[in-house]
C-alpha cells in the first residue's frame, strides 16, 4: 500500500509538471476561506482529481485537470503546507480510496459540481497566457 501511494504521489507530481508545461487556467480566489473550508476543499480536490485520473467514466480535460491541481497548489501555500506535506496530508489519503470498490462511483459525480464551484469563484478551464 505505501508503496503504491508513493508512486501515485510521484506519478501526481509528473502529471502537474506535465500539464502545467502545457496548460494554464485561470484559478479562483480562494483567500476569503476559513482553514476549515480551505482544508476541507483541498480534501475534495485530491480525491476528486485522483478518481478522475484513475477511474473509467469519470476523465476530465486537461484544462479541468489543470483548475483542480493549480487550486489545490494554492491552497497548500494558504495552509502553510511545502509540497511534500500537502501529498502526504491529502493525496496519500485520496490515493487510499483506490482500495475501496466504490470509491469511483462515490467520488466521480462529484467532479463536475467542483469543477462549477471552482469557477464560480473566478477559476476558468481555458488556456490563458498566465494566471
Amino acid at each position: 500500500m505505501a508503496a503504491a501511494v508513493a508512486l501515485g504521489l510521484t506519478i501526481a507530481a509528473v502529471q502537474y509538471a506535465d500539464a502545467a508545461d502545457r496548460l494554464t487556467v485561470k484559478l479562483p480566489d480562494v483567500s476569503g476561506l476559513s482553514r476549515g473550508d480551505a482544508e476541507a476543499l483541498a480534501r475534495q480536490l485530491a480525491e476528486v482529481d485522483v478518481i478522475t485520473s484513475n477511474c473509467e467514466g469519470y476523465q476530465i480535460s486537461d484544462g479541468e485537470w489543470t483548475l483542480l491541481a493549480g487550486t489545490g497548489d494554492k491552497l497548500a501555500a494558504q495552509l502553510g503546507l511545502d509540497p511534500t506535506a500537502y501529498e502526504q496530508s491529502y493525496y496519500g489519503p485520496a490515493f487510499a480510496l483506490l482500495d475501496d470498490p466504490a470509491a469511483c462511483e462515490r467520488i466521480g459525480p462529484q467532479a463536475a459540481p467542483l469543477i462549477q464551484r471552482l469557477i464560480g469563484m473566478g477559476g476558468g478551464t481555458e488556456p490563458t497566457g498566465g494566471n
